[in-house]
């Protein structure tokens, strides 16, 4: 245990960083609690997006699936009454709503076969490399890339047939609407176990706060809680892949890539923000929290043990995973958490069509993963 007690002090330090350049920020403190909890969240509870698709198209086990509609259930009750009201404590609020067209269907297709490429989707990059996953440090890498090279081709993906639909709490009203996304769950939940596999019994396990593991649904709850807190906080929810934009936009520009010459950063706050600290941007301030909390949760389980040999081929898929997410959640107004639980717990038709073009993405994915030899 000597070595984990060592990353765990390594993560307290990096944490105290992050806090020290906040700290003139009192919201960003309240997002840095907000990440470390959703990495612990997701590390103690085995949850992930990407290993729920696999398992599914694998073998047909839907105990994840069954995690993420409760999830969105859940996180859907808790947005509605407040983007209803539209305000909270005088701020005001919005859903992750964006229009429905060619470049959302493109973009969630190209995602996911990213994420089953490289092992993780837009949460799970950053809670699989923080738990010593060091495959994903690539991903990351070629993510930020992806999501830069995206925003330099805005204009034409955007000239592409959309329609910018209004949410449907806003269409058909705030209750209809609810009851409309709650209906589709439930429909799906019995879908799921009338054809879901037959050997999902698990074996009694011990739950404990600190080294886990944690129970399943229960952690969906907080999860669910915690997106409310990012609402109520920043005025939008949750979101992931805007960081990694920001970050290979930092780095090109360190190249000597001028941000004026493009029409998508050619405005003073984008300008601004390539120019400030990072530690200025709310969804890089939640990433850096979310690593560190599950490297935390790694540590504090005992199984934090990064391996730095990567093969030829999945170092390859990981390269070419991560450019795939970047690209795709760009032009698709977001990723797994952006667009796909954000987007549908807000209503928006653009979050239906997402996880709709994803999932054959993910199938593609998986069988491309036998070709780059990922394990």
């Amino acid at each position: 245990m000597p070595i984990q007690r060592f990353y765990l002090t390594g993560a307290a330090l990096l944490l105290l960083l992050l806090t020290w350049q906040t700290v003139v920020d009192q919201s960003a403190i309240a997002l840095i609690v907000i990440g470390l909890l959703l990495g612990l969240a997701f590390h103690h509870a085995g949850f992930g997006f990407t290993g729920a698709y696999r398992t599914l198209m694998e073998i047909g086990s839907v105990r994840l699936i069954r995690a993420q509609l409760l999830l969105l259930g859940l996180t859907t009750l808790l947005f509605a009454p407040f983007l209803a009201a539209g305000s909270f404590n005088g701020q005001g609020l919005v859903g992750a709503v964006a229009p429905v067209g060619i470049g959302v269907a493109v973009g969630a297709f190209m995602f996911g076969i990213g994420m089953q490429l490289s092992g993780g989707c837009g949460s799970g990059t950053l809670c699989g490399f923080g738990s010593g996953n060091t495959r994903l440090f690539f991903t990351v890498l070629t993510f930020c890339f992806g999501g830069w090279l995206a925003t330099l081709h805005a204009d034409e993906w955007e000239s592409l047939p959309s329609w910018n639909a209004p949410a449907l709490g806003d269409m058909l009203g705030w209750p209809l609407a609810v009851a409309l996304q709650l209906g589709v769950f439930s429909l799906l939940w019995r879908a799921t176990r009338r054809w879901g596999a037959k050997d999902e019994m698990l074996t009694p396990q011990t739950y404990t706060w600190w080294r886990g593991p944690w129970p399943l649904y229960l952690t969906m709850i907080l999860v669910a809680l915690l997106n409310l807190g990012v609402l109520l906080q920043t005025g939008h929810p949750w979101v992931v892949t805007w960081a990694f934009t920001l970050w290979g936009a930092k780095m090109a520009a360190a190249l000597g890539w001028d941000a004026e010459n493009s029409g998508f950063w050619n405005d003073d706050y984008r300008l601004d923000q390539i120019q400030s600290s990072v530690f200025a941007d709310e969804t890089s301030v939640m990433n850096i929290a979310i690593i560190f909390g599950s490297l935390a949760a790694a540590a504090l389980a005992g199984g934090l043990k990064p391996n730095f040999r990567v093969a030829g081929l999945p170092l390859l898929a990981a390269l070419l995973g991560g450019l795939l997410m970047g690209y795709g959640s760009r032009i698709a107004y977001g990723c797994n958490i952006g667009a796909f639980l954000s987007g549908v717990s807000s209503t928006s038709l653009h979050g239906w069509l997402w996880i709709l073009a994803a999932l054959p993405g993910n199938w593609v994915g998986i069988k491309l993963r036998g070709v780059f030899r990922v394990e």
